[in-house]
């Protein structure tokens, strides 16, 4: 099974644990799985049409997957996935 990297802002949708294993042989396949055990890991991931949040970055070890093959690309049973979340943000006052 794969290994899902669950990052901490993400931990409390994943019963507060910093990674899950999950069966599948695609991305799509596997975070599908994880995300059944964990349905509100879901809503945080996925948009109602079951696309992947355009906030929401997911890496095959170390390679961005919309570089890849997106959901499709292909993942072995000892791969890692990275769920990454954007942060914006920042401090828009004036310098000193």
């Amino acid at each position: 099974m794969a290994k899902i990297l669950i990052p901490t802002p993400l931990r409390q949708y994943a019963d507060k644990k910093d990674s899950l294993e999950a069966p599948g042989s695609t991305v799509g396949e596997v975070l599908a799985a994880a995300t059944a055990q964990h349905p509100d890991l879901r809503k945080q991931i996925y948009t109602e049409e079951g696309k992947l949040r355009s906030f929401v970055n997911v890496y095959l070890n170390d390679e961005d997957i919309r570089y890849l093959d997106k959901d499709k690309t292909a993942v072995g049973a000892n791969d890692t996935l990275s769920i990454v979340p954007s942060i914006a943000g920042g401090w828009a006052g004036e310098r000193a």
